[in-house]
């Protein structure tokens, strides 16, 4: 009999859900016994051709990865998601627009003045020329893809059937994910792949987090030496704990670092910003409101530090046009 047909692709991403593919090491020798990989061009050979040479739902399941952010992007999950019978939202920007996303804060035509104009980025251009779509040359006209106003999860494109959370993904998710799918034994629809707790309820320092409000101030993690047995917010540190889903071992609190949020938020949480925001104020140990805006104004950068991962997915960006 033969085996069930996979696919990887990526999008607008840092390459690191590839890398995590890579890290299941000798694992992958035991994936490539029970699946057929015949997409993944981060590794091999294949081309958009071969994809859509393809009978539609050949592919049991593409793992897209990125968010969405060209026209090739959009054609590409298209094309993903009719050649496969489950389209799998591979990490936080494919799963919630990831670090990606925060380019929704501006306006297209600023991030490419920055790039390519009058910015602080070291570049050769006089002339200020920027990235064109078509260009003609003698050898023929040059197509560059079409970037899109905003920056998109996936399933703000196109349907999605499950979502592999993580940036990147923790390869124990990885190898559940993919046991499943060949077995058959795969969660309800829409279902994220991942614990549905949140990760302070299972993290090794949870016993040091104080019952009542206690923060009078917040420090980054470079301005103090950090306590490796105490809960972070208890050290006035920014945790997104509270407000983000379990799965990942505890990697960075292990590494002594605070959790920045990259599995996403719990299954009932309309806005992982808002619900880390509200986890948060809610310990700042003041009743005054000049006390209280005081705290909080400490806090540098708050929508990348409480939206690091989900802008595009958030209440203000999440309903974005997918041609916008």
């Amino acid at each position: 009999m033969s085996k069930p047909k996979i696919g990887f692709y990526w999008c607008a991403s840092c390459g690191g859900c590839e890398e995590a593919v890579v890290d299941l090491a000798e694992a992958i020798l035991d994936v490539v016994e029970v699946v057929d990989i015949v997409f993944w061009p981060c590794a091999m050979d294949f081309k958009r051709e071969d994809v859509e040479a393809m009978a539609d739902g050949e592919m049991v399941a593409c793992f897209v990865n990125g968010a969405i952010r060209s026209n090739e992007h959009r054609e590409m999950a298209e094309l993903c998601r009719r050649k496969s019978q489950l389209l799998i939202a591979m990490g936080s920007c494919s799963h919630t627009g990831g670090i990606p996303g925060l380019a929704n804060l501006y306006t297209l035509d600023s991030l490419l003045q920055s790039s390519y104009g009058d910015g602080v980025f070291s570049n050769v251009n006089p002339d200020g020329v920027l990235p064109q779509a078509h260009i003609q040359r003698s050898e023929g006209v040059l197509e560059l893809p079409v970037l899109d106003h905003a920056v998109k999860a996936l399933d703000q494109c196109v349907p999605v059937d499950y979502y592999l959370p993580g940036c990147a993904p923790p390869v124990k998710l990885i190898l559940d994910a993919i046991t499943a799918l060949v077995e058959g034994n795969l969660p309800p629809k829409g279902t994220v792949l991942a614990p549905d707790i949140a990760l302070c309820n299972d993290c090794p320092r949870i016993g040091s987090k104080p019952e009542e409000p206690f923060i009078t101030e917040f420090k980054r993690p470079h301005e103090i030496l950090i306590d490796p047995e105490k809960c972070f917010l208890a050290q006035g540190i920014i945790c997104m704990g509270p407000a983000t889903r379990s799965g990942c071992d505890h990697a960075c609190i292990v590494a002594n670092m605070p959790c920045t949020g990259c599995l996403g938020p719990l299954s009932q949480v309309q806005d992982h910003g808002a619900a880390a925001l509200s986890a948060v104020a809610s310990l700042v140990a003041s009743n005054n409101e000049d006390e209280i805006a005081a705290i909080m104004d400490q806090i540098p950068d708050p929508v990348g530090t409480l939206y690091r991962y989900g802008v595009s997915s958030s209440l203000l960006f999440k309903h974005a046009k997918s041609n916008s």
